[in-house]
Parts: structure tokens; sequence; C-alpha cells
């Protein structure tokens, strides 16, 4: 078999498809892969060329090949650089409680492909799993608990690894805010193929059986034409909203001339005071929803928040509009996810759907001072399309994340000790350096780092005042990174999807180590047991390429 593989430049790209037309191999077919003609009108598919979109395994037994996906249809978010402490101490950001990256390597995974590079945002793949942290008590004044641990790196590096985490508290009673949810669906032809508008059933079905009985659903739909299919219906009404999901088929162009003005007009139909009036987008990426650009609707969004309607995004099938899904969901105080599956479907039903219900904080930031008495430099390991500016840390108009019941947040960072060496890695973004930055450390001379969180209450306005809580760890807290199978986990799945982003920082050498602490954990949940079985066979593509 002969296979090749591209580097993420799409001049590599053109010169390579040169090459191949220039040698008369074959020609490109639409979906853009490059095939061996065989003869007679067939193509030889042992001979496979993709763009960017991953590695594929020999599939000249004739079996289907996914299309491809370009890396156009993600944002490069980048790698974080190490950073001094003595020039900058503060690492400030978001919260992020997103999965949709790792949705897409699920996606892919069972596609038998690896994922594309830019799609792998790091913070997802280790927020998609849940960590035995401690709650709060309900009711409690500070809505959630900080959770920090230092250890010697568990992918045996020469740096030590600190954890930062959230753990939102569990709603008292676990009682829910009225509901008043509107789906806005795309049932362009698009939405035909499996993985896509049967999904989008199942997760509406779903959402209905976790609906309160003075709870309210609505539907707008968009294709040829843009339609309410159903006005706000109490969820007691079963058999009249069942009736609807079940009538829908996808066909004709997508052009929903008004649908996004339409989702939000049956929202505010349906509008429930101090409840959760949400929509929830759910498409294949086409967002021709009737808003003139990209940036209109992200403006409208953001101003339908402010009257107290979220937005949340859902993916369906392969490809679409990653970056800007996220944007949205952003936009709109949501959550954006990919459902991969049934069994992702049904997860967002019964579960995320109910965190975004109940939010705890919202806005909520990060921002982690360093000692450079104790740590010479320090590296945040994801979160760089959440970085926030450090002066912003206490501007409380600045938008940030929203964190749900019993959601946690976690941050991985690498630490260099004054007497070590940041690591030198080829094609690493350069170390930020230089004179100290403006701003006045609050830190304790004792202690190794500060973590302060800052948040607003659930239905606080862009006008109110912030909460702020901080905590501090110090450089005798330091433990062997086999005391936290928390921190393990997160360690190995923040290693791997390095590695999976192809930055200057993933080691495949670290396969073994990263195998060794997932397959151990493999009985804790099911989640933890579905990643080791496609840990396994994306580690085969890993090592094919």
């Amino acid at each position: 078999m002969l296979e090749l593989t591209f580097s993420n430049s799409t001049t590599a790209r053109a010169l390579i498809a040169s090459l191949l037309c220039i040698a008369c191999i074959g020609c490109g077919d639409d979906d853009g892969y490059w095939r061996a003609d065989t003869g007679g009108g067939g193509y030889d598919t042992s001979v496979i060329l993709p763009g960017d979109a991953g590695y594929y395994g020999d599939t000249s037994s004739g079996g289907e090949i996914p299309p491809p996906l370009y890396p156009e249809d993600y944002d490069d978010v980048g790698t974080n650089a190490y950073t001094h402490a003595s020039h900058d101490p503060f690492s400030t950001f978001g919260a992020d409680v997103d999965t949709a990256s790792y949705d897409i390597f699920i996606q892919e995974i069972e596609a038998g492909v690896l994922p594309a590079p830019r799609s792998v945002r790091v913070e997802e793949y280790v927020n998609s799993f849940r960590y035995d942290y401690a709650m709060p008590e309900p009711g409690a004044e500070v809505p959630f608990d900080i959770h920090m641990a230092l250890a010697e790196h568990p992918m045996g590096r020469e740096h030590a690894q600190l954890r930062v985490a959230i753990q939102a508290e569990e709603p008292m009673g676990a009682e829910k805010l009225p509901s008043n949810i509107v789906f806005l669906v795309d049932t362009s032809g698009s939405m035909s193929s499996s993985g896509k508008l049967n999904l989008v059933q199942r997760v509406m079905r779903g959402t209905l059986d976790a609906l309160d009985d003075s709870d309210t659903l609505s539907i707008v739909t968009y294709a040829g034409s843009t339609r309410v299919a159903l006005t706000p219906t109490v969820a007691t009404d079963r058999e009249a909203i069942l009736e609807v999901i079940d009538s829908f088929s996808a066909g004709g162009s997508t052009a929903g001339a008004a649908g996004i003005q339409l989702a939000y007009a049956q929202a505010e139909a349906g509008f429930i005071e101090h409840g959760f009036n949400h929509v929830v987008l759910c498409t294949d990426g086409d967002f021709n929803v009737g808003v003139s650009s990209d940036d209109a609707l992200v403006e409208l969004i953001e101003e339908k928040r402010e009257t107290g309607v979220t937005l949340t995004a859902l993916g369906f099938g392969r490809g679409g509009n990653d970056s800007m899904m996220e944007r949205i969901s952003n936009a709109g105080n949501g959550t954006y996810s990919v459902i991969a599956n049934a069994r992702v479907a049904d997860d967002y039903a019964s579960v995320r759907m109910f965190q975004s219900i109940n939010l705890i904080a919202q806005d909520m930031k990060l921002q982690v001072e360093f000692n450079p008495d104790h740590v010479l430099a320090y590296r945040l390991l994801g979160y760089e399309n959440r970085a926030i500016a450090d002066h912003d840390f206490r501007e409380d108009t600045v938008d940030a994340g929203e964190v749900g019941a019993r959601h946690n947040v976690t941050a991985l960072y690498e630490i260099v000790r004054p007497d070590g060496e940041v690591p030198e890695r080829e094609g690493a973004p350069e170390v930020l350096d230089g004179e100290p930055v403006a701003g006045e450390r609050e830190i304790d001379p004792g202690a190794l780092v500060m973590v302060r969180v800052r948040w607003k209450h659930l239905g606080a306005s862009a006008d109110d005042p912030a909460s702020e809580h901080a905590e501090t760890l110090t450089p005798d807290d330091l433990q062997t990174a086999t005391s936290d199978a928390d921190l393990l986990w997160a360690s190995a799945i923040t290693a791997f999807a390095e590695i999976l982003k192809e930055n200057a920082y993933g080691d495949v050498a670290e396969l073994d180590r990263i195998e060794e602490i997932v397959t151990a954990q493999a009985s804790r949940d099911e989640d933890r047991a579905i990643f080791v079985e496609h840990f396994a066979t994306a580690r085969a593509l890993i090592e094919s390429r």
C-alpha cells in the first residue's frame, strides 16, 4: 500500500496535486481524494492521498472512504508558549465547558480516521470527562470549589505539572429552572444522511423526557422554506410534540430566510421570567438562517442574550463550520457540542442539557498568579482561544465562560522550577520573556501559585459587579503523580491531545505511558472505557503515519 501524508499546508497540498498531475497517476474526485486509475473506469483505493483531514488506513478492500475535512474547516488556535514568571506571572482565561473538539475526535475515529490537527482544542478533551472532585455544600456562598494539585510530571518530563480545577455545586434539591426550549432545526437535503436529522430527533425526544410538566418546547425548521413547526407547547402535550418531531424529513436547499428571528420570536412568546429560555441550533454547519453576515449573526445572538434568551449550537455529521459554531455558542452563553452518535445524543439530552439549565456562574474567569521565587516559567495547556488580557480580569463587562451545575473545569500547567530549564522543542513558540509587566503582585511570598476566580451569579447583568474567590498552593504541596488518579487521567488526555494536535510538545514516545494510565482507569466509568477503545484505534493510526 502506498500511503502519503501531508503537512498542514495548502501550498504543500497543491504541490502534491501538481506532481500527481505530472505523473498522471489519476484525477482527483469531487470528494477531495486522489486515487490511482486502474483502467476500465475504476480506481484503486489502496492509493489514497487525503488532504489535511487526517491519516487513513488501508482501504484496498474497497470500503467506503470518509470525505476529507480540510484545515479551512477549523480555526488554528495555536499553542501557548512558555512564559517566564519574572516577566509575566499572570495567566488569565475564561472557563470552558464545551466538548465539541473531543466529540469530533470520537466521530472521526469511528469513521476510521484521525481528527484534523486544527480541530484539537486540548481543554475540550480534558473537560469531556468527569472527575471525582469534592463539591461544595448546596447553597454555599461560593457555588464551586477550587481543586489544585502539584506533582512531578506524570509523563516523566523533567518539570512539574500543576492542576487547577473548578467543581460546581449540586443545585439545592437538584431542582432545575422552569424551562422554555426552542429547537431551530436545519432540515435541508444535506441533513438526510445517517447521523444527522435522525440524531437531532433523538436529542429532541430525550429533551422532552427531561422536561417537567410545566416546561415548554417549540420548534422552528429551516430549509427551502422557514416555518414554525411547533409553537410553545407544554411538555405534557407529548403526543402533539412527538408527532411534529417524527414528521421531519430532510430535503431542498438551505435557505432559511428568517430562521433565527423566528426561533427568537418563539422564545419570546414562551418566555419564562427567571426561567431558562434557550434556543438550540441543530445543523450540519450551514448558517443560512436569515442574517446577512457571520458578524451580524453573532451581534444578534449577543443582543438576545441580554434579554435572557441564551443559545447552544449542536453540530451533526462530519465537517461543518466548527469555528462559527463555537463562536455563536460563546456569544449565546451556551455550549457547543457535536453529536457524534446515539450515545452522545442521549447523554446530551439527559445530562448536558440539564447542566445548561442549571447555570451556577456566569462570566467565570480564572487568573493564576505564579511566584517567580518558586517558578521559573510556566505553560498553560490549552485554552488558547479563551485567553483574556490580564488587565481585564477585574473588568466585569468582559464576557467569559458559563458554568452549570456539576460541571468541572480543569486546566493543566507545566511548571519549570528555578533550578530547571525551559524545554526546547523544534517548532515551539518563542518563550515569552522581558521586563516585568504591569500589575500589582498579590501572591504571598511563601506561595507557589495563587488562583483567583471571578464570576457573576445567575441572572446578573453586564453592569452588575462580580464576586471573587482565591486560594493558594505552596511548594510543600508537591505530591507524587500516582497519588491522584484524576491528575493522572487529565495529564494523559492532555499529552494525547497534543500528539493529535501535532504541536511541538506532542511526543509519540509517550504513547506507552498514556496507554498505561488510561487502561488502568478504564473501569471507572463508561466514558473512560470508550476512550480506551478509541485510543487503541488512534494509536495504530498515529504509528502508521
